[in-house]
């Protein structure tokens, strides 16, 4: 049971630094708009599915810690199986792509970078 705890523990504090390096992306991308370059929607773009990437690392780490608090509450599993778990699940090639796509267009990763994007162009 004491491995199942520290690796829930682990994995949450990390789950919390996807989302502070989440909002530091955005940050920047805030950041960006005070250049006047005309790459400026193009970088926008790219901090945006880097955003994407970022979160669905964070999601594979929530459904590792939602299997973790199963097993906790059930008194059984192997704790420290993470990548097994991980690689099981981790689609592969243009359905990987498909995966990162989908996170970009979760709202919650979507926002602000439209916005930002419409007025790199405008101004």
């Amino acid at each position: 049971m004491d491995g199942l705890q520290s690796e829930w523990r682990l994995l949450q504090q990390q789950h919390e630094h996807y989302e502070f390096a989440a909002l530091a992306i955005k940050g920047a991308a805030f950041a960006l708009l005070a250049l006047h370059a005309p790459f400026v929607t193009l970088l926008l773009a790219v901090l945006w599915l880097q955003e994407a990437v970022i979160k669905t690392f964070q999601s594979r780490l929530g459904e590792r810690l939602l299997r973790l608090e199963a097993m906790l509450r059930e008194g059984s599993g192997q704790p420290m199986q993470l990548h097994t778990d991980w690689l099981a699940g981790r689609p592969r090639g243009l359905a990987r792509m498909g995966e990162y796509l989908r996170s970009a267009c979760r709202p919650t990763v979507a926002f602000p970078y439209p916005v930002l994007m419409a007025i790199t162009l405008i101004s």
